[in-house]
């Protein structure tokens, strides 16, 4: 079972915490400061320290209202949303309005105490200041409230949502990760018995006219055996390891065909640690000692070469034989296959092509650097 961290979902999970922490934090802030500003403000004013103005007494009512409605309307709300939304999505707006109405009026009441405190209500006052104050509270208090308590719904469904899509985007793109590695297991299975077959034949071939020469060239398969075995996982192997193979399995051929078998490899030394689809290099040769060096009296020359142009490495394998049409090779063939894995480990970036030139076929091979 594999497992992994889902980066997108962590980022978020971690943004959406900071951003929470800091609106709480700020919330404490405020909550601090109204409440020493009023404290500051009340022993003032009932010390008779300071003295208010019609217009300063009216910033005061609005301060001590907003601060005695405010501040339990937040710490309530904020208790309701996080208990109650989960449970009675439907009731829970109805819950927060009574919460508004119900820390509206008693807001007005603990305002009304100190305005008694402070003296700027008289004692008789106290009932007519909340009867004109306390509908005005109400339903400010309920708009306010509802649309600050709608827009942080929203935003935290918001959240949630995008979260939810981005981890299941991850966990998509997870799924055909997985999907095209065992696709990719799956044609490299079937590529390596065919490889290998093709071997054992050619050195059957050889055990009737130079047994010794056939031993000897059951070394070289112990070799390409250990290669099948050990291909890397992950689709790619160094070019200097496939070059070994492929010369391993000329000469293995060359026992077989002798002279018919001609090839030369022009690869240059700045190449050889470049990563390719194992076997790749090798079906481009099997495919021009099967089908040309096999089936002509005067066998083959063939020629491998490589360069690196634009970013893209660029594998040629070249022959004199007749050629032949990509369009004519089925899956099951042994380039069939190579286009498979080209095309699951590369994308579109991974081509195959042929072509005639100089009355020679050419088989080239291009991916990324």
């Amino acid at each position: 079972m594999i497992t992994e961290i889902n980066p997108a979902a962590s980022n978020l999970s971690a943004n959406c915490g900071e951003k929470f922490s800091y609106a709480s934090s700020l919330l404490k802030v405020f909550r601090y400061i109204c409440a020493a500003t009023l404290l500051i403000v009340v022993l003032l004013l009932s010390l008779g320290i300071i003295r208010l103005s019609q217009s300063g007494s009216r910033i005061v009512f609005a301060f001590v209202y907003s601060t005695t409605i405010a501040v339990p309307s937040m710490l309530l709300l904020t208790w309701i949303s996080h208990r109650y939304t989960e449970k009675y999505p439907r009731l829970v707006v109805l819950m927060q309005a009574l919460t508004l109405v119900c820390t509206a009026i008693a807001g007005d009441l603990a305002a009304g105490a100190v305005f008694q405190i402070v003296r700027l209500v008289p004692p008789s006052g106290y009932w007519g200041e909340f009867r004109a104050a306390m509908p005005f509270s109400v339903v400010i208090t309920l708009i306010i409230g509802l649309s600050i308590t709608t827009y942080e719904t929203l935003r935290f469904k918001f959240q949630a949502a995008t979260l939810e899509l981005r981890t299941r985007q991850v966990e998509q793109e997870r799924a055909y990760k997985l999907l095209a590695e065992a696709r990719l297991s799956s044609l490299e299975s079937r590529i390596h018995p065919h490889f290998l077959f093709n071997t054992l034949n050619s050195i059957a071939a050889l055990i009737p006219r130079d047994p010794q020469l056939a031993e000897d060239t059951v070394g070289k398969l112990a070799s390409l055996l250990r290669f099948s075995l050990n291909a890397n996982h992950s689709g790619l192997t160094p070019l200097s390891q496939e070059l070994k193979i492929v010369r391993d399995y000329l000469e293995i051929e060359q026992t077989r065909f002798g002279p018919r078998l001609r090839y030369e490899i022009a690869i240059p030394e700045a190449l050889q640690e470049v990563n390719v689809p194992p076997l790749a290099l090798q079906s481009l040769v099997e495919n021009a000692v099967k089908h040309v060096a096999a089936e002509r009296s005067q066998g083959a020359t063939i020629h491998i070469h490589g360069s690196e142009e634009a970013g893209r490495i660029l594998l040629e394998v070249s022959d004199d034989g007749p050629g032949f049409s990509l369009d004519a090779i089925t899956p099951e063939h042994g380039l069939g296959n190579l286009i498979a894995r080209l095309d699951l480990l590369f994308g579109g970036a991974g081509q195959l092509e042929v072509a005639r030139k100089n009355e020679k076929t050419v088989v080239r091979l291009s991916f990324p650097a």
